[in-house]
C-alpha cells in the first residue's frame, strides 16, 4: 500500500471540500511549489486516492425532497439472480446507494423521489417485479441530522477518542 503523508492529507481533505481549487491555491494552503503540488496530486490520482471530481447537487432545489432507505430481503440467493438484482439496481437512478449486508435483510438502498406517489409507484412497479425480491421495508426519512461525502483522512486511534 503506498503511504501518503500529512501534505497529502491536507491535499486530499481540501479537495473533498473544495474540489475547484486551483493548483495555486492548493500550494498556497501547503507551502508547497504549484509543480510539487501537480505531482502530488497525480500520484495520489494514479493511485487510486482520488476516484472522480464530481459536483453535489442540492437535490432539494431540484425538487428531490424525499429521501429514504428500503431493506431488501430477497427470496433466493441463487448467483445468477443476486447478480440480476444487482445489474437491475444499479441501472436506477433512482437509488443513489446500494449495500449487501449481513444480518436481517440482504440490502439497504438508499434513494431519492419526489414525492409519495412516485415513491409508491418505484416501490411496487420498479423493485417488486425483481424475481428474487421477496420483502421491502422502506424508512422515509424525517430530518437530516448529516450528510457529507469527506472520507475522514487522519486514521484515529481509541487514545484520540477519549
Amino acid at each position: 500500500m503506498i503511504e501518503i503523508d500529512d501534505k497529502d492529507k491536507i491535499i486530499l481533505d481540501s479537495l473533498q471540500e473544495n474540489s475547484r481549487l486551483t493548483i495555486t491555491e492548493l500550494a498556497e494552503s501547503i507551502d508547497l511549489s504549484a509543480s510539487g503540488v501537480q505531482k502530488r496530486l497525480k500520484k495520489l490520482e494514479d493511485n487510486g486516492f482520488i476516484d472522480t471530481y464530481a459536483a453535489v447537487l442540492n437535490r432539494k432545489k431540484l425538487g428531490v425532497t424525499l429521501l429514504c432507505f428500503v431493506e431488501v430481503s430477497l427470496g433466493t440467493h441463487i448467483r445468477q439472480e443476486v447478480r440480476d438484482f444487482d445489474e437491475a439496481i444499479i441501472s436506477m437512478p433512482e437509488v443513489l446507494e446500494c449495500h449487501r449486508l449481513t444480518g436481517g435483510a440482504d440490502y439497504l438502498l438508499k434513494i431519492v423521489a419526489h414525492d409519495r406517489e412516485y415513491l409508491d409507484y418505484f416501490l411496487m412497479d420498479v423493485l417488486m417485479p425483481i424475481p428474487a425480491i421477496d420483502r421491502l421495508k422502506t424508512s422515509i426519512v424525517l430530518k437530516e441530522v448529516k450528510e457529507t461525502t469527506v472520507v475522514p483522512t487522519e486514521r484515529r486511534s481509541i487514545e484520540q477518542s477519549d
